[in-house]
């Protein structure tokens, strides 16, 4: 634990980078730029949720860490903490999967921006076709249009909004408490390759469907 504490530390200790350009996303609220969606708060954390433009629901791996959020979000926003889910999806898209869900945090669309493009989760046709595409923090053939990770954002008196932070791949198992209770149990994660193996959509944990299968990203 006091080597995860000095990680932290580590961590706090990267030097920003100042967001020099506006993003603007689609909200159940009208366009929202990125400064916005701090809702009056100095820090921000971004979740980048798989789901595509021409995708028919999201992610499985995604909504599994999705599930884990509703109860927490009022414990950040009063620690001077905004949270807000990200997606390229449209919003018509995501405003039904999320109620099929029954998830409360926001989630807001990028859909018209270069945002998911910026932060490495999205991918062009020919970044695709090429097999080189930047994602966590290496050149790598990504296979597919989107991918996951998060990002920190902080916002200081001027109004000046900086990246503090992003993770992406296994770096994410960290918000999954799901995971921090099987990895204390005498038959851990139990799979074989990755949470795949055994995750679906809430709702889904009746259908027959194969293991390892994942309906949004195609797997």
């Amino acid at each position: 634990m006091r080597a995860g504490d000095e990680l932290a530390r580590k961590r706090r200790e990267l030097p920003w980078v100042k967001v020099e350009k506006t993003y603007t996303f689609d909200t159940p609220q009208g366009a929202k730029t990125l400064a916005d969606l701090f809702d009056g708060r100095s820090q921000l954390i971004v979740y980048h949720f798989m789901f595509g433009a021409d995708w028919e629901e999201g992610c499985v791996g995604c909504s599994f860490l999705s599930d884990h959020m509703s109860g927490i979000v009022t414990h950040l926003e009063h620690h001077d903490v905004s949270y807000v889910t990200v997606s390229h999806a449209p919003l018509a898209k995501i405003a039904a999967f999320k109620e099929r869900m029954g998830w409360t945090f926001r989630w807001v669309s990028s859909a018209g921006s270069d945002f998911n493009f910026d932060y490495h989760v999205s991918f062009t046709p020919e970044q695709l076709a090429s097999k080189k595409a930047l994602y966590n923090f290496t050149e790598q053939d990504v296979g597919i249009d989107e991918q996951h990770g998060h990002s920190v954002f902080y916002r200081d008196s001027h109004g000046d909004v900086y990246h503090t932070y992003s993770c992406y791949g296994r770096g994410d198992e960290r918000f999954i408490n799901t995971c921090a209770h099987l990895d204390v149990t005498p038959k851990g994660r139990n799979e074989t390759s990755s949470l795949t193996d055994w995750v679906r959509h809430h709702d889904r944990y009746e259908d027959e469907r194969p293991r390892g299968a994942c309906a949004g990203c195609g797997s």
